[in-house]
């Protein structure tokens, strides 16, 4: 216990991080808090208080995050950063940034999505803001500028190299690596340089025309990513609970931003699928164009197509013999397997059938 109140004298207080070590502290505890308290409302625990619904209303926990961000911000203003107020003041603006980022999702899709899949959006700014605060309490600044030093070309280019990496590992798909890399130089460069999730707006732009990479980042996907993400999703629930699957009362909307968000994982294979389908639509085109040039050349053997105009015969002659049916008279016009039979033929045929029946 000595060395670590030593410890904590040494590497926080006697280096003016106490306020951004105690933000850290409200900043977990009160996450953990409120992901503990609404896993107990859901459970339906009756000794647990349950939400706040005064009048009827629900007041989300992250209005209380509010609060609690304005009290922090405006007192540090308001005391001029003066100890012993800013270390108060650090603890409650850590209070809100949990509550607050907790609902990061409900704020990002104006909806009460905090137990469906785009709830999850909420574990990631929770945890990716823990790990930022973190890596500033021990020594880490944003590109790796250290505050002092005299200004370098190479240091300027160093930074823009990473900063464009950094967007180019976003646009990649990976999240992670790239918001971790504006943090630690180095990293966001292997993402840039690594193949994107198939997924991803770089896949979709560079990837379509690519066959063979596409092949490539599906099956590391598969091997790889897949794996990881099974992992994270694990974590996540057993920090965060686990998100309901289908909701009674999923709105509309979500299900569609389920939907496209499946489609987009299949995308460029829907993209080769579309691509097969014109290419086999123009071969057939040619095929047919081919085949009508054939029956069109003079000489061509083949079988002799039906007239344009014996459609319009037989459907006036099949309305005729309607007519002449109702009417009881015997029929005056019979179409044969040719066309029309001759006058001759007919009574020919007509006079042999009378005479079977008067038999």
């Amino acid at each position: 216990m000595t060395t670590l109140l030593d410890g904590y004298r040494d590497h926080i207080v006697a280096t003016h991080k106490q306020p951004l070590f105690l933000l850290l502290v409200g900043f977990i505890v009160s996450f953990v808090f409120i992901r503990f308290s609404v896993r107990m409302i859901r459970a339906k625990v009756r000794w647990w208080p349950g939400n706040v619904t005064p009048g009827g209303l629900h007041i989300h926990h992250m209005v209380f995050g509010l609060g609690f961000l304005l009290l922090g911000g405006i007192g540090v203003f308001a005391t001029y950063g003066g100890h012993p107020w800013i270390n108060w003041f650090g603890l409650a603006f850590g209070i809100g940034c949990g509550l607050v980022l907790d609902e990061f999702a409900l704020i990002l899709h104006l909806d009460d999505v905090y137990w469906s899949e785009q709830g999850r959006k909420s574990v990631d700014a929770v945890i990716f803001g823990i790990l930022f605060t973190s890596l500033l309490l021990v020594g880490y600044v944003p590109l790796g500028v250290v505050p002092g030093e005299e200004t370098r070309w190479g240091l300027i280019t160093i930074i823009s190299v990473n900063a464009l990496a950094s967007v180019i590992t976003l646009f990649k798909g990976k999240v992670w690596t790239g918001l971790l890399g504006i943090m630690v130089p180095g990293l966001s460069w292997i993402g840039a340089v690594r193949l994107a999730r198939p997924s991803s707006p770089w896949a979709r732009w560079r990837y379509a025309t690519r066959p063979r990479r596409r092949a490539r980042a599906l099956r590391r996907e598969r091997l790889l990513h897949r794996h990881a993400d099974r992992a994270r999703t694990w974590l996540f629930d057993l920090i965060a609970g686990a998100p309901d699957k289908v909701p009674v009362n999923h709105p509309a909307a979500h299900r569609v931003a389920e939907r496209m968000a499946a489609r987009a994982t299949a995308h460029l294979d829907a993209h080769a699928a579309r691509a097969l389908a014109r290419r086999q639509a123009r071969l057939a085109d040619r095929r047919s164009a081919a085949a009508g040039a054939e029956g069109k050349a003079p000489g061509a053997a083949g079988p002799v197509s039906e007239p344009a105009e014996a459609g319009p015969v037989r459907s006036r002659l099949a309305q005729q013999r309607r007519r002449t049916v109702r009417a009881g008279r015997s029929r005056a016009v019979v179409a044969g397997p040719t066309g029309l039979e001759s006058r001759p033929e007919r009574h020919h045929r007509l006079r042999t059938h009378t005479r079977r029946i008067s038999r």
